[in-house]
């Protein structure tokens, strides 16, 4: 009996780490404390149609996002922000996933918020609303248990360059551009950009895009640590390719194994060090002993 109940314990043990671990991730940063309202947002968003977000799941455990208004350069529409947020609750749901490309239809990544929504949103407690609600959304974007990469064809621009900070990682094509152009609009970044920003190339070139709203070519771009590669290919089909071959170093795997990795990648970098190593040994708990590892201490029995 004694190993079944063991077993079970562990199990019981497992399911109540993982939904906690889930929970962290999936919490909201703002509610109605912080005066957020999100089905009045979710309301006027929703008046402000075109465009889409479509997802497709490969069978390999990559998803393939795509941004696709291309007669407004893939900008937000209200709905899209609105199936943005669907979208990332596919993937929170997603249990084969490993890896995410986020990419522009047409050979343009993104061109920020389309202006129609914002003008007609532009009172503070409707953009604060809007803000938050965008936040939100990519806060559950970058600590999905993906290893996720933008692909940046043409350009990248406001609430476009924001979304790309949210992924771990950037590739650029030739000739494409991030921009954080916001100081142009009278606006600092909303979608949670700058702090992202911060964190990826360091407060002082983050200061220098923001106050410069300066085009980042791929060069710059990985001069600052803002891009891994620049990739040969310009077109659609290519640069996809390419992305999808460069994703899969960090893919290979059992999707449990890969998935615990960005789990204590994301613990590290959001937690108090305590809370973190905390985090780490929980998630540790749910791979050692697991299939993966008990099928690599059979090939690799012996110390070379």
């Amino acid at each position: 009996l004694f190993p079944e109940m063991a077993i079970s314990l562990w199990k019981n043990l497992l399911q109540t780490t993982t939904e906690r671990i889930l929970q962290q991730r999936r919490v909201s940063l703002y509610n109605g404390a912080h005066g957020y309202e999100e089905e009045l947002i979710k309301k006027k968003l929703q008046q402000f149609a075109g465009g889409s977000i479509d997802l497709s799941k490969e069978g390999n455990g990559i998803g393939i996002l795509t941004l696709n208004n291309p007669k407004l350069m893939n900008a937000f529409t209200g709905t899209m922000m609105l199936e943005l947020q669907e979208r990332v609750t596919e993937l929170e749901n997603w249990k084969d996933g490993k890896g995410l490309i986020i990419y522009g239809a047409g050979n343009t990544f993104c061109s920020g918020s389309d202006l129609n929504a914002v003008k007609a949103i532009s009172n503070s407690q409707d953009g604060m609303n809007m803000c938050m609600f965008m936040q939100n959304t990519l806060t559950r974007l970058m600590r999905l248990p993906l290893i996720s990469v933008a692909l940046v064809q043409g350009k990248a621009v406001g609430g476009g360059a924001e979304l790309t900070t949210a992924c771990d990682f950037r590739l650029m094509t030739p000739g494409s551009e991030i921009r954080f152009v916001h100081k142009h609009m009278g606006l600092v970044p909303g979608w949670g950009g700058a702090a992202r920003l911060v964190r990826i190339v360091g407060s002082g070139a983050a200061l220098r895009l923001l106050s410069g709203a300066a085009r980042v070519d791929p060069e710059r771009a990985l001069r600052l640590g803002l891009s891994e590669e620049t990739l040969a290919s310009s077109d659609e089909t290519g640069a996809l390719e390419e992305a999808r071959a460069w994703l899969s170093q960090y893919t290979e795997g059992p999707a449990s194994v890969i998935r615990a990795v960005k789990k204590v990648l994301t613990a590290g970098r959001e937690l108090p060090l305590e809370a973190a190593l905390r985090t780490e040994k929980d998630i540790f708990g749910t791979v050692w002993g697991g299939p993966a590892n008990l099928q690599a201490l059979v090939r690799r029995p012996k110390h070379k």
